[in-house]
């Protein structure tokens, strides 16, 4: 076990905590697994593990595959060496259960994501853009530019798509909302909605204009595998 060296009459900083220790946990945590099962199974000690987890920590590889394994995972997921690709790489489970989500659940798991994917319709012509969203009182609002693709959804029937995909079990949930979409012109609607954002849109400045969004249909559904751990709402990846 790697511990800090004492200094003095103090201990020596701590190395900052790395990718690989914060997925390390994650991937643990999600399984519900403790340290010392995770230890047990990839053959190391628990106090190894906590310096990988909360340390800049260099493992052999050898260590990285049975960590791996441990964890239902692979190493370039540990790594980040997947980090670019797009989701679903994962294999299919030979088992796969496929679930309705009611209004509620749906409604539920839109409140915990950021991210959506608007589908308008340009020229006569079908076109779908990602936007930070946010959910107010049922009411899902996105901030963009006056003019541009997300905007055109005023006025018409819009429709909004959310997903969650685990690529490490094969399974996830997808949720649509579609319903009348509005410019928001109030001052006081606006301003919760401000209030509400999570983070500014990723695309960056000049998207003041607010779009908001009233569901009349929700619908969703989950794929779900035996054994797996559960699906829920993941962390919120940013919000309008």
């Amino acid at each position: 076990m790697t511990t800090d060296r004492a200094t003095g009459s103090g201990a020596e900083p701590a190395r900052p905590r790395s990718d690989l220790g914060r997925r390390t946990a994650a991937r643990r945590q999600q399984l519900g697994l403790t340290r010392e099962e995770v230890a047990a199974r990839a053959a190391a000690s628990p106090g190894y593990l906590a310096y990988v987890e909360e340390h800049a920590a260099e493992p052999s590889i050898g260590f990285l595959l049975r960590l791996a394994g441990a964890l239902d995972t692979t190493v370039a997921e540990l790594t980040g060496g997947t980090a670019d690709l797009p989701t679903g790489f994962g294999k299919a489970s030979a088992h796969p259960e496929v679930l309705t989500l009611g209004p509620a659940e749906c409604r539920e798991l839109l409140s915990t994501h950021g991210i959506g994917r608007v589908a308008v319709t340009l020229n006569d012509t079908p076109a779908i853009f990602p936007v930070n969203y946010t959910v107010v009182d049922d009411v899902i609002a996105y901030r963009t530019q006056a003019g541009s693709g997300p905007a055109a959804a005023a006025g018409h029937e819009a429709a909004l798509e959310v997903d969650h995909i685990d690529d490490a079990f094969s399974q996830g949930w997808s949720v649509l909302a579609v319903g009348p979409a509005e410019v928001v012109t109030g001052f006081s609607e606006s301003r919760r909605f401000e209030e509400r954002a999570y983070s500014a849109p990723w695309a960056g400045g000049g998207r003041n204009q607010w779009i908001a969004i009233r569901p009349g249909h929700l619908s969703g559904r989950r794929i779900r595998v035996p054994g797996a751990p559960p699906t829920g709402g993941a962390p919120r990846e940013a919000d309008a």
